[in-house]
């Protein structure tokens, strides 16, 4: 229970700084595309999403709005989605490469052991799919890193088919009108929320039929 509660925490506080963000936008936006509006603009945004990804717990989705108001909403997800991979990448070879030693000194390695418990053994490919819209990028990576034998390349191509979906979900939101961008992301909120459960509840049914079976 409070892993789960742990879970529907960061969400909200992630779903808040966006609902933040997305208002400062609103009222600064002439201050943002004059100095993000070009080259270095782009690649300062993908570097902040590749290290944030790479050092949890930061989260880059309250980013999102300034990207969408700035480059438009199509563009903001290719570039969110370019800057996610990468940092997972970096994130899963950190993990193969060096293991525990390095991970701990990035993430927080308690919550890595509980994501642990959530990888199947089984079907892999269509759970880090999944895993991808419940748990954040950052954090999968590492517990992939460290304890699964997924191959690389399957784990690049599943986290990215993963992270599309909310990424060009999220930057189309930060271009509405206000009212609508908390709509949208309290129903975001919800299919997210949904998702937690429905691991969770895996999870104790696998591990009573485990407990039953011995």
């Amino acid at each position: 229970m409070n892993n789960k509660f742990t879970s529907i925490i960061g969400i909200f506080i992630i779903v808040i700084f966006f609902i933040l963000s997305s208002y400062i936008v609103e009222k600064n936006l002439d201050f943002f595309r004059d100095n993000l509006n070009g080259v270095h603009g782009i690649f300062l945004y993908i570097f902040i999403v590749i290290i944030a990804e790479v050092i949890a717990p930061v989260s880059a989705i309250p980013l999102l709005p300034v990207a969408s108001n700035v480059w438009g909403w199509y563009w903001a997800a290719i570039l969110s989605i370019i800057g996610w991979v990468i940092g997972a990448i970096i994130a899963f070879e950190i993990a193969r490469k060096f293991g525990v030693p390095l991970v701990k000194k990035l993430v927080p390695l308690e919550q890595i052991y509980k994501i642990e418990k959530k990888i199947p053994t089984e079907h892999v490919f269509l759970s880090v799919v999944l895993l991808r819209i419940t748990i954040p990028v950052d954090l999968l990576s590492y517990a992939l890193g460290l304890f699964s034998s997924i191959k690389r390349k399957d784990y690049i191509l599943a986290t990215t088919i993963g992270v599309i979906p909310f990424g060009f979900i999220l930057a189309y939101i930060g271009t509405l009108p206000f009212f609508y961008q908390i709509i949208g992301i309290i129903i975001a909120f919800v299919i997210i929320l949904i998702g937690i459960l429905s691991i969770y509840n895996k999870k104790r049914i696998k591990d009573y039929k485990i407990k039953k079976e011995n």
